[in-house]
């Protein structure tokens, strides 16, 4: 059975889809960008800006399904510029100070809204 997960401290879905999906012992996340809640302002700019508030939105969208970032297994990190790579992974990093989850990094041509990092989770009980 799914458990659809909805918190006002990450951005409402910019399409027809869930900011998070529970089945079983999982939590899919969404691919989060760096789109400020309170606002609905996408931020632009400096990738390492926008890391940390696509974390944010993550850690919120994970405290709504009562799971931290301990609780995360896998990440996927999509980058316009793979020349950011070592920009994100220093904002990243010090959200897993311990066994970090599985992770891939992908270079895409563009991502919604224009951003130049999203970020998606799936997490475990």
């Amino acid at each position: 059975m799914k458990k659809i997960i909805l918190t006002q401290e990450a951005p409402a879905p910019v399409g027809p889809y869930s900011q998070a999906v529970e089945c079983g012992n999982f939590l899919f996340c969404s691919g989060q960008i760096p789109i400020d809640p309170l606002t609905n302002e996408v931020l632009r700019g400096d990738v390492q800006l926008q890391t940390k508030l696509v974390m944010k939105n993550i850690e919120g969208v994970l405290k709504a399904a009562g799971l931290d970032f301990s609780k995360v297994v896998k990440a996927t990190i999509f980058l316009t510029d793979m020349g950011d790579f070592a920009k994100v992974n220093e904002v990243y990093a010090p959200f897993f100070p311990k066994d970090p989850p599985a992770r891939s990094t992908i270079a895409v041509r563009e991502l919604p809204k224009g951003v130049n990092v999203e970020i998606e989770v799936l997490a475990h009980r």
